[in-house]
């Protein structure tokens, strides 16, 4: 009886015409990064996030998510490249993200709103149906529309889809064909699409996952308030290098987050720095990664 090997080796034989690789996984390719603007999260991502590829920022509100992906947006805008914001809730300010060195001039904000249904009964308007979709949905239906359109038109550098309000049982909704086709979108045209939200919704077609948290506010005295420092860390990175065995058995398990004490890093490789502090208005401190599941 022949052989694994040798029965593995007449099958692709047989399928190479069709098939070049039928029992043999391609190896894993590496894309080009843009960088962030933050050298820490620079270092930890290798160069920054994926070009053509989804990424997804995750996070409870105010932990970083958006100051991330504002830094992100003033990086490109600086050489100078067009980006976009699909904005689901209506909730990006103009004022910070141009504080935060946006060029405003290079962005095109998309506003979603909820449309209101109303019938005019004699001289009286009545309210919206009562089985129209709720305000969330209409526009989560808006932003995921907008942003279709707009990966598939091409020409902008990086689209920033902000769900950071919504809900994540409105949120697991999003069909995984849909995330598919935006993955595709994202890849045909080199754009860098970030996913604002607060859990992973894109799945297995996210190249890479961060996990925002907030660490501490910065202040002085009692009433000012000078800045904030955050956590990042990766829950996916399906583009990263591969590593050193020798880099592999000297990780430590990540220990589980415990809100009730500061956020440390506990993985720590040769490739990735342990421990790194950003200062600024906005502060990320404690960068590391973590294993995926």
């Amino acid at each position: 009886m022949p052989s694994a090997s040798a029965l593995r080796k007449q099958i692709e034989l047989s399928l190479e015409r069709h098939f070049p690789a039928a029992l043999t996984p391609q190896p894993r390719t590496f894309r080009d990064n843009a960088p962030t603007g933050i050298p820490q999260i620079d270092a930890l991502l290798n160069g920054g996030l994926p070009v053509g590829a989804i990424s997804e920022l995750t996070g409870p509100e105010s932990s970083g998510r958006t100051s991330l992906a504002l830094a992100f947006l003033a990086e490109l805008t600086r050489e100078p490249r067009v980006c976009a914001w699909v904005d689901a809730s209506d909730a990006f300010d103009a004022e910070s993200a141009a504080a935060a060195g946006l060029s405003l001039g290079q962005l095109l904000w998309v506003r979603c709103k909820p449309r209101i249904r109303i019938a005019r009964t004699d001289t009286r308007l009545s309210s919206f149906r009562p089985n129209a979709p709720a305000p969330s949905l209409q526009t989560l239906d808006q932003a995921l529309r907008a942003t279709d359109l707009l990966l598939q038109a091409g020409g902008f550098s990086a689209l920033v889809l902000d769900l950071a309000s919504t809900p994540p049982e409105h949120g697991y909704r999003i069909p995984l064909a849909t995330w598919f086709r935006f993955r595709q979108a994202a890849d045909r045209t080199r754009c860098s699409l970030l996913v604002l939200a607060p859990r992973p919704f894109a799945q297995s077609s996210a190249a890479l996952v961060l996990e925002c948290s907030p660490v501490s506010a910065h202040t002085t005295g009692a009433t000012v308030l000078n800045g904030f420092s955050y956590q990042v860390l990766t829950g996916r990175e399906r583009f990263a290098p591969p590593q050193n065995p020798a880099q592999s058995l000297a990780k430590t398990p990540a220990r589980p987050l415990s809100p009730s004490r500061p956020l440390t890093p506990t993985l720590v490789t040769a490739r990735k720095p342990p421990l790194s502090t950003w200062s600024a208005n906005a502060s990320w401190a404690n960068v590391s990664n973590k294993e995926s599941a």
